[in-house]
């Protein structure tokens, strides 16, 4: 088993002045599945590009071992599936069968266009084709933004059985399904532990206590050193005045012990220096945690939507229903189905949207809702551009960023060029911003990292909101939803 060493690696990018990798160093075994977890912005994805060697950077990133990324580009989608997994992989047609069954993609997607796959399809297959490279380390770039409940499980299953790879991914089951080490970018340090990111986390919540314990305990003592030192210089000053008026005799002794005294005080004064820097330092590593706050509306209604033998059509073709539930002030309901079975059209449906459809979908008089889509492509300008053409609390919705581990620096760049996590972000601290009656999320957590879910969810938890959500996280479902509604 080989090595990939990082050492002394140090990075940003041009036009850029802080570094997003400096002077770091650590190593991982080539056989490790290794799980890649940070907040949004530490460098997960440039990472994976330096190691694929798109970057050019100061340090030594040394491998015995070949690198490949995914998602993996398919020039010609109009090829079969079967071409497409001969051109990345030169393997023979039952290896593509026997990774393809482990995957759950049923045979005929072989002699299909690549271009007719659904993306979960695609991602499958991309995955058995790069698995089936040998020699090869595979660094996988958040393979289940595409992949619904189900079908991560699948995924998941199927990693497991593989070694030798990076993911990168936020979903906290998918990962302990599959990985066996953890790879952590942290505020100040890259970290690798052993285990999956259920071990991880306990580790870092007694890591993260421990830490923060010993602040607490250092703030006590650089108090009490400020206060030592503030009387030890009062009573030398007072020495000192005292000095006036004495014997000559006597100012001799009392300069002398006045001397000693300020000695004293200015070695008081390095251990209050000292003490604060061991607390910078202690500080440096321990990740913001800050609480997120969403204030509701009161309806006067408890039945807030109601769908009666609702069914989406598409073509002439049933996708979903007939579906009767009732959504009642206070619930926080899942919109559970796999791909493709209507999940999103109904969230439209529901939000004025045209969408063909049988039966009836009621919402309550003078229903205000706040609504995330899935989408993110319409995103430009600036932030503050797209609080006020929102009608947001300017002030709100920046602060609800900032407590999001969103940089200031991004605050002034067109939200095109934000990363998907950072756009996400956005529209979460829109839909946060906004007071209402109902918060319509279509797939809210998509490219978010897994420390601000858990923040989302201790929003949640604490403020109760009516809901209406779509999302294959399944331990965030688990967590929050007080009803599945499934299709």
């Amino acid at each position: 088993m080989s090595q990939i060493r990082v050492n002394d690696l140090t990075f940003h990018y041009e036009g850029s002045y802080d570094n997003i990798f400096e002077h770091t160093s650590f190593s991982v075994d080539t056989g490790w599945k290794l799980g890649f977890v940070g907040r949004n912005g530490r460098g997960k994805t440039t990472f994976l590009k330096l190691l694929m060697g798109e970057h050019d950077y100061e340090g030594t990133i040394s491998s015995s071992v070949a690198f490949d990324y995914f998602p993996f580009p398919v020039p010609d989608t109009s090829l079969t599936t079967e071409a497409v997994f001969v051109s990345i992989a030169d393997a023979p047609r039952w290896r593509l069968e026997k990774e393809l069954n482990l995957l759950e993609v049923e045979p005929d997607a072989l002699d299909r266009a690549f271009s007719t796959l659904s993306p979960g399809e695609q991602t499958k297959v991309l995955l058995a084709a790069l698995f089936s490279r040998s020699g090869h380390f595979l660094l996988i770039d958040e393979p289940t933004n595409h992949l619904d409940m189900e079908a991560r499980a699948v995924v998941s299953r199927y990693l497991s059985g593989k070694q030798g790879f990076i993911l990168v991914s936020h979903d906290r089951a998918f990962l302990d399904g599959c990985v066996d080490h953890i790879l952590s970018i942290n505020r100040a340090s890259i970290e690798v532990q052993k285990g999956n990111f259920t071990s991880w986390e306990e580790n870092r919540r007694r890591q993260d206590n421990f830490e923060r314990a010993e602040n607490e305990r250092l703030t006590r003592e650089i108090e009490e050193l400020h206060t030592a030192a503030k009387r030890t210089a009062e009573w030398s000053d007072r020495t000192e005045r005292s000095k006036i008026g004495e014997h000559v005799a006597d100012r001799g002794f009392v300069g002398a012990q006045s001397a000693r005294m300020m000695k004293r005080a200015k070695a008081t004064e390095r251990r209050q220096d000292n003490a604060a820097k061991e607390k910078e330092k202690l500080l440096k590593d321990l990740e913001r945690n800050d609480t997120l706050k969403v204030t509701p509306l009161r309806h006067h209604a408890d039945i807030l939507v109601e769908a009666l033998d609702l069914s989406i059509v598409y073509g002439g073709r049933t996708v979903t229903g007939p579906l009767n539930f009732t959504l009642r002030q206070g619930e926080r309901a899942a919109l559970m189905g796999r791909n493709g079975s209507g999940k999103s059209s109904i969230v439209k449906l529901l939000m004025g949207e045209e969408i063909p459809h049988t039966g009836t979908l009621r919402t309550a008089s003078g229903l205000v809702i706040s609504y995330m889509p899935q989408d993110t492509s319409f995103l430009s300008g600036t932030v503050l551009d797209f609080a006020r053409a929102n009608a947001l609390d300017e002030t709100l919705f920046l602060t609800i960023l900032r407590k999001l581990d969103f940089p200031r620096v991004q605050f002034e760049k067109d939200m095109r060029s934000f990363s998907g996590g950072q756009k996400k972000k956005a529209l979460l601290a829109k839909t946060l911003s906004e007071r209402a009656h109902l918060y319509v999320w279509d797939e809210p957590l998509n490219f978010v990292d897994v420390l601000s879910r858990m923040q989302i969810r201790d929003l949640l938890f604490a403020a109760k909101p009516t809901m209406l959500f779509v999302e294959h996280d399944k331990t965030f479902v688990n967590e929050i939803a007080t009803r599945e509604i499934r299709l």
